[in-house]
């Protein structure tokens, strides 16, 4: 049975366990389960802390895993990358007292204070830059206000949270982070499934059915409007002056496009969503 390495708690359990659930799998109903065996698709779930994911899959202890993309770099496992999931996005920059630094050189020889200490220096190594990192645990940014370090190294959403203990972020992107699909390396059966599966949840996520009857001599129109994922589906209707057309298109801007395509004669103009793809 293919082993699959979740995470049992954090931002990426909640959706990685109902993309799971999307792509026909059976996971835990306790939250305090460790251990889930889905025979029906032959596969067990072993729901881990989300840093320790990416340890047992590089080792073959488990054969794949979801975790963050930032999680496994830091992890220094030899797990591997094989997916973006398109979820869990994360961005990782630098920040400092406000004046004090304004480029990656200035972090030579001083405090930076991560948890992340793997991903962040390899990063400055990359650059040349030797810094004393001050690993934590979380809360990073109160490390400077309390004596800690000299700057900090973490997660940047909105920045408000870091402006709020007096620091403003500078230098490059140190990552920008999601939740990925990572393996072993080592080709295990009923991975390729899953692997589609999860993809196929991306697509019904993403995408929409649309439908719609139009006249013919706005056809050409109407299709260079809504292209879909390859070509659209015409179909001849009762009246030879219409034809129905159904096309995938993105979920995003699909007002946008029914508009257009109102606005250019087409009529009975309906979305459906998509529960399970294969593409």
């Amino acid at each position: 049975m293919l082993r699959i390495a979740v995470p049992n708690k954090g931002s990426l359990a909640d959706i990685a366990a109902e993309m799971l659930y999307e792509a026909g799998y059976t996971g835990r109903r306790d939250a305090k389960e460790l251990f889930v065996a889905d025979h029906r698709n032959g596969v067990e779930f072993f729901y881990l802390r989300p840093r320790d994911i990416a340890t047992y899959v590089g080792s073959g202890a488990l054969d794949v895993g979801i975790t963050g993309r930032d999680l496994l770099l830091d992890s220094g496992s030899d797990a591997t990358e094989i997916a973006a999931l398109g979820f869990g996005d994360s961005t990782f920059r630098f920040a400092g007292p406000a004046g004090v630094f304004a480029e990656l050189a200035d972090l030579e020889g001083v405090r930076v204070a991560t948890s992340y200490p793997g991903l962040v220096g390899e990063f400055l190594a990359k650059h040349g830059v030797t810094a004393n990192l001050v690993k934590l645990d979380g809360a990073v940014e109160s490390a400077v206000r309390l004596g800690v370090a000299d700057a900090v190294a973490d997660v940047v959403s909105t920045g408000t949270t870091l402006r709020q203990a007096g620091l403003e972020i500078f230098g490059p992107v140190i990552l920008e982070s999601e939740a990925v699909f990572i393996g072993s390396g080592v080709e295990q059966s009923g991975t390729q499934t899953l692997l589609r599966r999860l993809q196929g949840v991306l697509v019904a996520r993403r995408y929409v059915l649309l439908d719609y009857d139009v006249p013919r001599s706005q056809l050409e129109a109407a299709t260079a409007a809504a292209p879909g994922f390859e070509s659209p589906t015409i179909s001849p209707l009762h009246d030879p002056e219409w034809a129905a057309v159904r096309v995938m298109i993105p979920r995003i801007g699909m007002n946008q496009v029914m508009d257009t395509l109102y606005e250019l004669g087409a009529r009975a103009i309906l979305v459906s969503a998509i529960h399970a793809a294969r593409l």
